[in-house]
């Protein structure tokens, strides 16, 4: 009788045993399929995975209708050829781009040259690099009331942007049109550093956005050229052309991206996009010698 009682209880220990080992299987097997949804949805092509989002926001400043024509040539270039959809954000003066590049809104901005890049990156504590370089456009002197630089009057008031790069470049506009001269050895002027002005003109300081908006009420202004299409400003209107020269590589545009981000593949793709054949005619179509493409200029 004794013996009957052992080999039952070794029976019943041994059912236990196996519904305990089936339980842990269930338990185990449940842990594995939930790690695997979960690898699912964060590495594979789940829904809301960011991985295979191939779309690109790309800030402007002053989108033109030639603009909007040669972008157009650049986002097909781009989902044609590389996959990739650009989108542009259009902003209203230079102050934004840049910030809004930093914090993540944009994924690259495509409105300044290298001289304002370094000037914002030093008063902002960096973290906007470029990638690519795309035009170059020597900026004019334009007048509504006089057609050349001989009949501006003693006296006459002409506006300059306000931000310090490009009032530095409009004012070694002025320098290279004979009308002002600068202190010497310094790349980055003001107002402060006109050494001869025999003329006396009145050098009136403006927003950049404003520089072609204020033309009937000033004598002349130094307009970028964000601007000067929307302002309606053309040949006719120009009194003088900034040259091209060695002493131009500060002032080509180029497409920036945030700092660290700058060898990302689908960026890359971007500037090959702009950086085309089609490009080039198109910017030669749309704006004459007025830009020029930059990514293979040739500097003397």
């Amino acid at each position: 009788m004794g013996a009957f009682l052992i080999q039952k209880i070794k029976i019943l220990e041994e059912i236990k045993m196996r519904k305990r080992r089936r339980k842990n299987t269930i338990i185990w097997s449940i842990i594995v399929i939930v790690i695997l949804i979960a690898g699912w949805f964060s590495f594979g092509p789940g829904i809301g995975s960011k991985s295979n989002d191939k779309t690109v926001v790309v800030g402007v400043v002053g989108l033109s209708k030639q603009d909007q024509a040669i972008w157009k040539s650049i986002e097909k270039t781009a989902k044609e050829k590389y996959g990739v959809t650009i989108e542009l954000k259009n902003f209203s003066d230079y102050n934004q781009p840049n910030k809004a590049l930093k914090s993540g809104d944009i994924d690259l901005n495509s409105f300044q040259h290298y001289a304002f890049l370094n000037a914002w990156n030093k008063s902002n504590g960096g973290g906007v690099v470029p990638i690519g370089k795309t035009y170059i456009a020597p900026i004019r002197l334009y007048s509504r009331k006089y057609h050349k630089l001989s009949e501006l009057p003693e006296g006459a008031t002409i506006a300059i942007p306000n931000d310090a790069t490009n009032e530095s470049r409009a004012l070694f506009v002025l320098k290279n049109a004979g009308l002002i001269k600068l202190r010497k050895g310094k790349s980055l002027v003001t107002v402060a550093d006109i050494t001869s002005n025999p003329q006396n003109f009145k050098i009136k300081e403006v927003g950049a956005e404003q520089t072609g908006r204020v033309l009937n009420s000033v004598d002349a202004s130094v307009v970028n050229n964000s601007y000067a299409g929307p302002a309606g400003l053309t040949d006719k209107q120009t009194i003088y052309i900034e040259p091209i020269n060695k002493d131009s590589a500060e002032w080509i545009n180029i497409i920036c991206a945030k700092k660290g981000n700058q060898n990302k593949q689908i960026y890359q793709d971007v500037v090959k996009a702009y950086q085309t054949a089609e490009t080039k005619k198109l910017t030669k179509k749309y704006y004459g010698n007025s830009q020029l493409a930059a990514w293979d200029v040739k500097l003397k």
